[in-house]
């Protein structure tokens, strides 16, 4: 009799726990559904952008960019390779790269170390600084354009890579020493006495603890410091004449050449994959990085 009760109430456990799945799939299905519809209204811009790209000129000017999908023979890469050809845009995508990886090194770096001071290291006045720190994070970016314009003209690095990588440096240090700090004194005291008391030195725990420990804040900063960087369009266009980012390069394609669009699509989409790339490649540390100082 007991083998025979088992072999009754097994089915009807698993139908059970089947038609709670099925209650729980349809509870969510408007949420999932909301999540598609934001995404793919998020994902339009740049699907007609990549299929713009694809296009001749003649066909870009004769209907939009949805035409790709009754008529897939219209695609065409003549643009892709029309622009790798195009000298000024592929040095553009050079000297942004440049500026990119230099504005995002450098304050990640100096950040890092002032974070860890901030957090770890007693100096007189050091709330009072980090305080200060704090306020620079609301001065808006064109307040200093105009002084470090004349600054770069005399020290004489003006129209430089080096002094774009300079003024995205100095606005994006607040912000570095603010998220990393938070970050690093969330981390248990007891594992830096712990060095110390080994005669670890002050460089040497930063070097060998604090930084792989700071890893997920680090690529989270990374992430923003590089868009922020690779976007630009102010700055480069205040401090660069013939030093031209990616962005001032297609700005000016668009302002020069109005129907240029076989050119400034393609770059526009080449421009626009690269920050994604990044972004992707460190996405599993971005919500880490984002909730750095929390809790504790």
């Amino acid at each position: 009799m007991a083998v025979a009760e088992s072999q009754v109430r097994a089915p009807v456990v698993i139908d059970e726990r089947v038609a709670a799945r099925i209650l729980r799939i349809v509870a969510k299905a408007p949420v999932h559904l909301v999540l598609v519809v934001v995404g793919l209204l998020w994902l339009m811009p740049t699907l007609g952008l990549f299929f713009t790209s694809l296009l001749s000129p003649a066909d870009i000017g004769s209907a939009g960019w949805w035409q790709i999908f009754s008529e897939p023979s219209l695609t065409t890469f003549s643009s892709y390779r029309r622009l790798f050809e195009n000298d000024a845009i592929m040095s553009s995508l050079l000297t942004t790269t440049i500026i990119a990886i230099g504005g995002t090194v450098l304050p990640i770096f100096i950040g890092a170390l002032a974070g860890f001071a901030f957090a770890w290291l007693d100096f007189p006045g050091r709330d009072w600084i980090f305080i200060v720190v704090i306020a620079l994070l609301v001065v808006p970016l064109q307040m200093a354009l105009i002084p470090i314009f004349s600054l770069y003209n005399n020290l004489g690095i003006f129209d430089t890579v080096l002094s774009l990588i300079l003024f995205h440096t100095a606005f994006g240090l607040p912000f570095a020493i603010f998220l990393l700090r938070n970050f690093f004194i969330g981390i248990p005291k007891d594992i830096l006495e712990s060095a110390r008391i080994d005669g670890a030195s002050e460089l040497r725990i930063f070097f060998r603890l604090m930084l792989p420990l700071g890893i997920p804040a680090i690529a989270s900063l990374a992430i923003f410091q590089f868009l922020w960087t690779w976007n630009d369009l102010l700055v480069a266009l205040t401090y660069g004449r013939d030093t031209r980012p990616v962005t001032v390069a297609i700005f000016s394609q668009l302002s020069e050449f109005g129907s240029n669009v076989e050119l400034i699509a393609p770059a526009s989409f080449v421009s626009l994959m690269i920050p994604l790339a990044v972004f992707f490649a460190f996405q599993r540390y971005f919500v880490q990085g984002l909730l750095a100082g929390s809790v504790k």
